[in-house]
């Protein structure tokens, strides 16, 4: 019967996935989430319902437009597979509890600035906001041991990232110090430190990736949202037996 279950949580997130990716894509650019209906962004051919089922139509059409034969980018079935897997391993973590709304919301919000920052390296504070008030009332529903922990987590999480900005010198995104707020409050303190840290390491091996596969002399800036949301998953998820691991490790 879980399992089962478990399956159908699965076939939700590819649905919701499909949708984030229209999210992510469409609310940077100040675009409709209903209209126009989804369409070829190159021969501007509305797709039907057979174009539109999560990861299977991709694989059927080949990754090409049924129309113009133009490829679909990689971000739309990866982003539908995820959010599939992530709704689905959070209910086997958290069944249906309280917890488990929290890890819905959280990973959502997640998956959406990945599009958003991949797609227009940006982090809209609209889908930020969106997101701050159920999450907000999830926290309440479903505290922090301590219940303040959250507030404190949300302070230093953007405290944190503004201050990397200050001394950088803009090396830190307005998007990325405001999604840390976001994070503190879910996730906590040690949490919310412990995914900067994870962030921090993430990002150095896409950066070191993106240097070997791009073009000599080639300076291609890389989005830091992606690094942030692995490594709040992990956070949510292991955080705690992580730091425990380490502790009992060093100390």
């Amino acid at each position: 019967m879980e399992i089962a279950l478990m399956l159908v949580v699965f076939i939700y997130g590819l649905v919701f996935g499909s949708f984030f990716n229209v999210v992510g894509l469409r609310v940077p650019k100040g675009e409709s989430i209903l209209r126009p209906p989804s369409h070829c962004t190159v021969c501007d051919r509305n797709l039907s319902a057979r174009d539109l089922v999560p990861v299977f139509s991709y694989v059927f059409l080949k990754g090409k437009c049924r129309g113009c034969g133009t490829k679909i980018h990689w971000v739309y079935p990866v982003m539908e597979l995820v959010t599939g897997l992530l709704f689905a391993f959070a209910f086997a973590q958290l069944g249906f509890s309280k917890e488990f709304i929290v890890a819905i919301l959280l990973t959502s919000l997640l998956v959406i600035i990945t599009v958003s920052d991949i797609a227009y390296m940006l982090i809209p504070d609209k889908i930020l906001l969106f997101f701050l008030i159920p999450l907000v009332g999830a926290r309440i529903l479903a505290p922090l041991t301590p219940w303040w922990d959250s507030i404190l987590g949300a302070v230093i999480g953007f405290s944190v990232l503004f201050l990397i900005a200050v001394l950088s010198k803009g090396g830190m995104g307005g998007g990325d110090i405001k999604l840390f707020f976001v994070i503190g409050l879910v996730l906590g303190t040690v949490s919310t430190l412990l995914t900067l840290f994870l962030a921090s390491i993430i990002g150095t091996i896409f950066g070191i990736i993106s240097l070997r596969i791009a073009k000599k002399g080639r300076k291609t800036p890389i989005p830091f949202g992606p690094s942030i949301a692995i490594a709040a998953v992990i956070s949510y998820f292991y955080g705690g037996s992580l730091v425990d691991w380490y502790m009992n490790l060093f100390f």
